[in-house]
């Protein structure tokens, strides 16, 4: 009994209380009377990462982005992929279009997983706003939704999985715009990363622009013009109808991105210096030079009205109103040769209900009768 009693004792003691608890991601964990103050709310380094209290709301942006993309739930099984079946089997798609449509899967297959690693490895832990960790949880499932979508495509169609997922191995032009990507995500990942200093929030700031503005916001549209373009010819219908998905998330992600970063920077207005804009400038025409390589690789003799001059403005164009979001001025001046892409993020048209899936498909919580 007494030998019982002493080693009770003796474990009790080594036992650490939960106001001991301390760690990098928990912070000073510890009990308190002291009630939550919205006013110290921050994107990063704020007083709340700890637990997700939404209530009261500070980044409404977030919260409101949270809410659009429960709206805007899909499953890439709930599309038909039998006439983009038969029509891989026919002989009425041109050598250069199957490229296209390869090289297309061969970047996405990998592009969502970096930019999915990205967010859950890298970004997460160092966001102490609340609703912001909800819109990441959000957006971390819907680039799930898409890897999940490739592989439905590649499989549904019969592509030779060995080729689409090494291409980005394999191909320079992919190989490029990944290492640009990953090559950010790294400095971020070391486990003595910080965001307490100037240089490391500068550092942060960087990561959340590469992925953001360059990664979701430039390298993905080219993609999207190409796939897009099948669907104006009645092409490939079922994979490009997941495209335009796709293209509605992470238009979504790019906005929640850059509205982050503004408040980011209103939040500490001494890391958006002089330096740091120019910085910004080179990052994204270093983007833009390494899109423009890609897209001329994908359709070096043009298709479905596409060309390389085309894609070239495109996606100077696009850049040009990527760096106007956070405040700086345009870069190229380019005029916008595919107005149509701005229509095809409007999903709310009207479809047949018994030939395809409804575009304005929301959950059942969200509908309006």
């Amino acid at each position: 009994m007494s030998t019982t009693t002493n080693t009770t004792e003796k474990s009790s003691k080594t036992i650490k209380r939960p106001q001991e608890i301390r760690n990098s991601f928990y912070g000073d964990f510890k009990m308190t009377h002291e009630r939550p103050n919205v006013n110290d709310r921050r994107i990063i380094n704020g007083e709340e990462g700890d637990v997700v209290q939404l209530s009261p709301i500070k980044h409404k942006f977030a919260w409101d982005a949270y809410k659009a993309g429960n709206a805007n739930h899909w499953l890439p099984e709930e599309i038909s992929m039998q006439k983009d079946i038969e029509l891989w089997k026919s002989k009425d798609l041109t050598d250069n279009e199957r490229r296209a449509i390869e090289m297309t899967m061969g970047f996405f297959t990998t592009a969502d997983s970096i930019v999915a690693n990205n967010l859950v490895l890298a970004i997460y832990k160092h966001i102490t706003s609340p609703e912001c960790r909800m819109y990441l949880l959000r957006q971390a499932f819907e680039e799930a939704v898409h890897t999940h979508s490739y592989q439905y495509i590649v499989e549904s169609v019969g592509l030779d999985e060995s080729k689409i997922f090494n291409m980005y191995r394999e191909i320079e032009s992919i190989y490029k715009k990944d290492m640009f990507a990953v090559s950010l995500t790294e400095g971020i990942l070391n486990p003595e990363f910080t965001t307490s200093t100037p240089e490391g929030r500068q550092k942060f700031m960087e990561n959340l622009i590469i992925f953001y503005v360059i990664t979701e916001g430039i390298f993905f549209y080219s993609s999207f013009a190409m796939m897009l373009s099948f669907q104006r010819q009645n092409k490939m219908v079922g994979t490009a109808e997941q495209f335009q998905y796709i293209m509605r998330d992470e238009s979504m992600h790019m906005n929640f991105g850059i509205d982050m970063i503004n408040a980011i920077k209103d939040e500490n207005p001494d890391l958006w210096t002089p330096e740091f804009q120019q910085k910004t400038i080179e990052m994204v025409r270093n983007g833009v030079e390494l899109e423009i390589e890609y897209g001329e690789d994908v359709i070096p003799d043009g298709i479905l009205g596409l060309n390389k001059d085309g894609i070239r403005e495109y996606v100077q164009h696009i850049a040009d109103r990527r760096v106007e979001r956070l405040g700086l001025k345009a870069i190229y001046g380019s005029p916008n040769p595919y107005p149509w892409m701005s229509e095809a993020i409007d999903l709310g048209k009207e479809k047949n209900f018994f030939e395809t899936r409804v575009t304005e498909y929301q959950v059942g919580g969200t509908l309006e009768w």
